[in-house]
């Protein structure tokens, strides 16, 4: 009996509720709204620098290429890298004019690097990432295989998103685009094994970056 009348009283609030106008509904959402806050233009260097050094990268800001020049010189002392690899053409010949020693000898490559330096393709400060490309003459090696990986790049090449970093790369290759695009958020890491973080196991243990302020202020 008791049983009865619970089951009753139940039904009878579940008629109650659907004889009650619906509730208000939210309006559609906009898909075609941004997933992010937009970061403005004058912030990027901020964003980009804040997250670099959360993915444990070294950021190292530079007021023109001479200071460029001057840090990246303390920097290979202090941390003693005696064979910097450097690949590019342009890059060899500004690093040798100011006095910086490098190796460009590509037939010793795997035997004793330490550190490479290369460029990049852009800066994407809302993850603060990297984007590398096989285009660069030093291609898919010196971004793996040297203990600590060094890049220069300009405040120019800052973008907001992902997005916004691909397209920068269809712009500038057109329909020859690299084979092999990649984004490097800080240094090579995994937790594979009982969950313990391991700093360079699939590649370098170190990332920095040189970035040159070149935007007119």
């Amino acid at each position: 009996m008791y049983e009865a009348k619970s089951k009753e009283i139940v039904l009878r609030r579940v008629r109650e509720a659907l004889a009650k106008s619906a509730p208000f509904l939210p309006p559609t959402p906009d898909f075609t709204s941004p997933l992010h806050p937009v970061v403005l233009r004058e912030d990027l260097s901020l964003v980009f620098a804040e997250m670099f050094i959360k993915n444990a990268g070294v950021f190292i800001y530079c007021d023109d290429q001479e200071d460029f020049f001057d840090q990246l010189y303390v920097y290979k002392k202090e941390q003693n890298l005696q064979h910097l690899c450097v690949w590019e053409t342009n890059l060899q010949g500004a690093l040798q004019q100011a006095g910086i020693e490098i190796v460009t000898d590509e037939e010793n490559f795997i035997q004793g690097v330490e550190a490479s330096l290369t460029t990049c393709e852009a800066l994407v400060a809302r993850t603060g990432s990297v984007m590398v490309s096989s285009a660069n003459t030093g291609g898919r090696r010196l971004s793996i295989y040297p203990s600590t990986h060094m890049v220069v790049a300009n405040a120019s090449q800052l973008v907001p998103d992902i997005k916004d970093a691909l397209q920068r790369v269809r712009n500038k290759y057109k329909e020859n685009l690299p084979s092999m695009v990649s984004l490097v958020s800080g240094p090579s890491r995994t937790a594979d094994i009982e969950k313990t973080l391991v700093m360079g196991a699939h590649g370098p243990k170190q990332l920095v970056l040189f970035l040159i302020d070149d935007l007119p202020h």
